[in-house]
């Protein structure tokens, strides 16, 4: 799922209620670890698909009340213990095995509903689970939760681009770059041309609408939960300022968050209302 392990997983960051902190630490080292197993390391996809599935039972003895193997007690110990003290939903974390596992055999994706149903796998079980957390789940609250997790993974694939293409990996819709004439036949060789770069611009453009139909959940939840999500929003359209910057060039050079967008982040949080403004990219 791109680079840096699971970027779009706020880990327990100083907003965090720490009640909740080990919890959360708990989620994402079990989501950290299984990305590790689809992408790290010297074996062949069969092998990396067996270990997913072993995983995948490990994930199923806590739910199912039997022992697990203890081939990775240090995630799931904690996992068991936070199911049961927190009653975490077994499909969220099901469904992030079942991304990965789609990660291993390094599909093309024909349609952009393709790869949405991914993110639905890969990034929304994510926010539903820290929902879960502070005990939110009305209906239109969780669709807003989806569209904040799609567009960050989104974005999280156009910023990536130079990591992504020179390793085959692919997460432009196939009918995008047809209808930008970009041939994806030989990805890790795609030219930084105008209309390269105006198919980034429009990908862009997708995600930043995903932002914006989820983005009034962040106004409207209380407390830290409310702000913690608020600066999720705002650093990922953070990063689509840094790519228009580029020029949309992100085919060379991936751009990235630093201390001095901290500011600019608070700024725009403290600004936002219910609904928001539409941001474009």
């Amino acid at each position: 799922m791109g680079t840096g392990h699971y970027e779009n997983f706020p880990v327990a960051s100083v907003l965090c209620p720490p009640r909740l902190r080990g919890t959360v630490l708990a989620i994402y080292r079990y989501a950290r670890t299984a990305d590790d197993i689809a992408d790290e390391g010297p074996q062949d996809a069969q092998a990396r698909s067996d270990a997913l599935r072993a995983y995948r039972d490990d994930l199923d003895a806590i739910y199912d009340g039997r022992p697990g193997s203890g081939r990775w007690a240090t995630v799931f110990q904690p996992l068991r213990d936070a199911v049961q003290r927190h009653e975490l939903p077994r499909q969220p974390l099901a469904d992030l095995l079942s991304a990965f596992l789609q990660d291993v055999q390094n599909p093309l994706y024909p349609t952009r509903q393709a790869l949405l149903d991914y993110c639905r796998r890969s990034a929304n079980p994510v926010g539903r689970l820290l929902l879960h957390l502070h005990g939110v789940d009305h209906p239109e609250h969780l669709r807003q939760s989806d569209h904040i997790c799609t567009a960050l993974q989104l974005i999280n694939f156009w910023q990536d681009l130079s990591v992504d293409l020179p390793r085959g990996r692919v997460y432009i819709p196939l009918e995008d770059a047809v209808r930008h004439r970009v041939t994806l036949h030989d990805p890790r060789h795609l030219s930084d041309d105008a209309p390269t770069r105006q198919l980034v611009q429009a990908l862009c453009a997708w995600a930043a609408t995903e932002m914006h139909l989820g983005a009034p959940l962040a106004a409207s939840l209380p407390g830290r939960v409310g702000w913690e999500l608020r600066l999720v929003v705002q650093g990922g359209l953070r990063v689509l300022d840094k790519i228009r910057t580029l020029g949309f060039a992100t085919v060379t050079t991936r751009p990235v968050l630093g201390a001095t967008d901290l500011p600019t982040m608070i700024w725009r949080s403290l600004g936002m209302r219910c609904p928001t403004e539409r941001v474009e990219a």
